[in-house]
């Protein structure tokens, strides 16, 4: 942990330097290239010793499949060699070195690296081998149209700014900041025959970059002082079961799973701070003509405290890996897409038998709460006093659900996992099946409208951001894609 937050502040002066001394507008991709990489792998060698291998590893194969295999298949071969190099190096380092452990946890990185090389993967074989029209919306802006170079493809895998913690990005968005195009507005002519550039003032990361520091700090200190005194595993001690009263038990569950998260705002803000310093992030500016350097964030920490929905948990908790399995699984999926998203899920996060606990379980939590606010809703919402009165029960109620569900996550093993659930006797699965037996599920239509009646636990809005991330700076990797990228940019304010 001390080498990890040594590298990330190390990463940050680095991305200062970097963003002062080799901007785009100084000096050349190739040579940015060349340093991002160096630079990450030289942290990963620092923080992981030679595990770091396996990050070259992983990539060049994947990079080899991508060439022999071509553009038809490639992603199908390049999802099953990525997911499975990450799953057996998982399993060797859970079972037969350090079970419980996360010394010399290599595959934190790898499962970063995993999601660049599949998405990648699949954005190359919409650009290069589907027809346009056959492509979502989504799927039209984030394709590639051309193979990168082995120093490209290394780059976006492997670069200092988020080979320890990410977060995810689209290639297309960090080729686009590589060559400083970020900050260039495509605009087309009033006669639609003629493309110009505007280019905006490059802006000052200063601001964001110092709000996100703060963050951090705030999130370092809650986990050193309060994170230890309220440890999840107390939810399991025998006397605390046999004398506290439900409300007791059900209020402790949510402030020890409530002190567990700032390790993870620490650790995601500081990555995206590091993107921010070395100036990708930005994501144009507000209607008050203010920045927005949130491109790649991971989290919205008041949305996440103040949810009340389990969707809206989920749509705003580690936001890129929310898209990434969006884009890879549920969007091309053949059937039951939250199911099998939920166990890619599982199977990405790694091999503990508390994380396949908790996405079971959060299969369920997820059709229960769509179930119920499809049915009953609209009735609460009329009057702002009623409405209140309802966000307030759901709050609760989501809180109560969010922490069930992800005590597995915590706890890693099946006893402990067991013991918890027989003690609060199974009662929000079974509450869940109950709802799931009494309220009907909305039914999905056949055609383009399918997965909008069966909305994934990550919601149209969050996809719909995404989309105008793209707005006004994001341009593709030819002449013939930077016209239609400027018609994936109308589409998505449209939406």
């Amino acid at each position: 942990q001390v080498n990890f937050v040594a590298c990330q502040l190390f990463a940050l002066l680095a991305a200062v330097w970097f963003r002062t001394y080799l901007h785009s507008s100084k000096t050349s991709p190739f040579i940015r290239h060349v340093v991002a990489t160096l630079l990450g792998l030289y942290l990963a060698l620092f923080c992981f010793g030679w595990y770091a291998l396996h990050f070259v590893i992983q990539s060049g194969i994947s990079y080899y499949i991508m060439i022999i295999i071509g553009v038809e298949n490639m992603h199908k071969y390049c999802f099953v060699f990525a997911l499975g190099y990450l799953t057996v190096c998982q399993i060797t380092r859970v079972y037969i070195f350090d079970y419980g452990q996360y010394s010399a946890d290599f595959s934190g990185p790898m499962m970063i690296i995993t999601q660049k090389i599949t998405s990648l993967a699949f954005e190359i074989h919409d650009g290069m081998f589907r027809k346009n029209e056959d492509l979502t919306p989504s799927q039209r802006c984030l394709a590639v149209r051309r193979m990168p170079s082995l120093l490209e493809y290394l780059s976006y895998n492997c670069n200092f700014m988020g080979i320890l913690a990410g977060p995810l990005c689209s290639y297309k968005d960090y080729i686009t900041f590589i060559e400083g195009r970020s900050y260039q507005l495509q605009q087309s002519e009033a006669n639609g025959k003629e493309d110009t550039k505007y280019e905006q003032t490059d802006p000052s990361p200063n601001i964001a970059v110092a709000q996100k520091l703060l963050i951090c700090g705030l999130s370092l200190l809650f986990h050193m002082t309060i994170t230890k005194t309220l440890p999840v595993e107390y939810n399991i001690d025998d006397n605390f079961r046999a004398t506290a009263s439900w409300p007791v038990r059900f209020f402790y569950l949510y402030v020890s799973l409530m002190a567990a998260r700032p390790k993870y705002y620490f650790a995601w803000t500081l990555a995206d701070a590091i993107n921010n310093a070395a100036g990708f992030g930005f994501r144009g500016y507000d209607k008050n003509g203010v920045t927005r350097w949130d491109l790649i964030s991971n989290l919205r920490i008041q949305q996440i405290e103040f949810s009340t929905s389990f969707k809206m948990f989920l749509d705003n908790w580690n936001i890129q890996t929310a898209l990434w399995l969006k884009r890879v699984c549920y969007e091309r999926a053949t059937f039951s897409p939250t199911i099998q998203t939920f166990i890619l899920s599982a199977i990405w996060h790694g091999v503990y038998p508390g994380y396949y606990l908790t996405f079971l379980t959060g299969v369920l939590m997820t059709l229960a709460a769509r179930a119920i606010r499809n049915n009953i809703r609209h009735y609460f919402v009329e009057s702002p006093a009623v409405k209140l009165c309802y966000d307030i029960v759901t709050w609760m109620a989501t809180q109560a659900a969010i922490s069930y569900t992800v005590v597995p996550f915590v706890l890693l093993s099946v006893k402990p996992s067991f013991t918890f659930y027989s003690s609060c006797y199974f009662c929000l699965h079974i509450a869940s099946i109950l709802v799931l037996l009494v309220f009907p599920l909305k039914r999905t239509q056949k055609g383009s409208k399918k997965h909008e009646n069966v909305q994934p636990m990550w919601s149209r809005k969050l996809e719909e951001e995404s989309l105008l991330q793209k707005n006004s700076y994001s341009t593709t990797n030819n002449s013939f894609s930077q016209k239609q990228e400027i018609t994936c940019r109308y589409q998505a304010l449209k939406q």
